[in-house]
Formats: C-alpha cells, sequence, structure tokens
C-alpha cells in the first residue's frame, strides 16, 4: 500500500507545469492551448511561434522565420521541407525525429500515410526526451495505431508525459482513470490539466 502511495504522491506531484515547448520562444508567453490553434509551426527550426508573434513580424514586413530568420519555403514545396526535416533526423535531433513521425502519420508532406514507420520515430523521439513523443507512443498504444493495442502500455506513456508537464497526456489519464471507476483520479487528473 505504501508503494501505491509514493507512485501517487510522485504522479501527481510532478508535471504541474508546461513544459518549455509549449512557450512561445519569441515572447515567452504560454502558447493557449490548442496550441495547433494559436501558433505557427516553422518548417525551417521547428519552433512553434505564437500567432501573436507571427502577426507582429509580417505587420513589421518580416517574412522569414520571425524567430531564426531563415526565408520560409514556398508553400507546397514538400521537399524542401522533408529535406530540412531528414538533415535534422540524421543529426538525431528529437524534434525533427517527432515531426517526421507525425508526416508518416498523417501521410503529408509527399510522404505515404505508414503508422508503423510512424510508430518507430515516436520511439526513437522519446528514448532521445522529447515529451510530446511519449504521448504519441500513449496515443498509438491507445487507439492501436501502428501497433496492437495496449491500454497499459498507453496509460503508462501518457503517465511518463504527463509527470514532465504534457497536458493532454494528464487529461488522457483522467478520461482513463474515469473508465476505470476512479473519479476522484480521474478529477484530480482533469484539474492538473486544466490548471
Amino acid at each position: 500500500k505504501r508503494a501505491a502511495e509514493l507512485k501517487d504522491e510522485r504522479l501527481f506531484g510532478r508535471g504541474l507545469e508546461r513544459p518549455e515547448g509549449d512557450f512561445c520562444p519569441i515572447c515567452t508567453l504560454p502558447i493557449p492551448l490548442p496550441m495547433e490553434k494559436h501558433s505557427v509551426f516553422m518548417t525551417c527550426c521547428l519552433k512553434q511561434i505564437c500567432r501573436g508573434c507571427h502577426v507582429a513580424a509580417l505587420k513589421r514586413g518580416m517574412f522569414d522565420c520571425a524567430f531564426c530568420r531563415t526565408p520560409t519555403p514556398i508553400a507546397g514545396n514538400d521537399a524542401d521541407v522533408l529535406t530540412t526535416f531528414q538533415t535534422r533526423v540524421a543529426k538525431k535531433d528529437p524534434q525533427a525525429i517527432l515531426y517526421l513521425g507525425r508526416a508518416y502519420y498523417h501521410g503529408t508532406f509527399g510522404l505515404q500515410k505508414d503508422t508503423r514507420r510512424a510508430f518507430q520515430l515516436y520511439t526513437e523521439a522519446a528514448e532521445l526526451g522529447s515529451i510530446q513523443a511519449l504521448f504519441g507512443l500513449g496515443d498509438s498504444y491507445d487507439v492501436g495505431n501502428g501497433v496492437e493495442q495496449d491500454k497499459a502500455k498507453a496509460y503508462a506513456f501518457y503517465e511518463k508525459a504527463a509527470m514532465q508537464g504534457h497536458v493532454q497526456g494528464r487529461h488522457n489519464l483522467g478520461h482513463i482513470e474515469a473508465e476505470k471507476g476512479n473519479p476522484d483520479r480521474a478529477v484530480r487528473h482533469w484539474l492538473i490539466s486544466a490548471n
């Protein structure tokens, strides 16, 4: 019983702050959730920039990347974006590996949809320290994309991501606990994810 109490103490005591990647690298403010709707992904430097900083840069006539000043690739030129990803993947950049995995998962940037390959890339990115990749692995196990469905493994990966501040991972833990019939634990996870 004491071991379970200690595990809960670690689980509910960690991950109370959002990770560094959830903050705009320019204004350093947290990007509102869902981040995909409130930020722009820069394929040159693999940074999420809040819409406010992006619009401010455009208003100043700055059409290059607001973070690294690299000229932005021409829209629809998937080959350039893919080359950038693959160059950084070769250097073991966890963010690039994660985004290449997402490209395979969704079949974007001219790649065929391949959930097994996406799962392999998520695994590699997670081993290199990507919190988003831990969530991606949990999601893959949760729904059975690219791997056999396994709710226990999904829970374990969501737990690892949540303990490092991943909001959606924490939220999903709440859903799993609710499905198990543990409303008190579910509410604790949801309250943490809401903050």
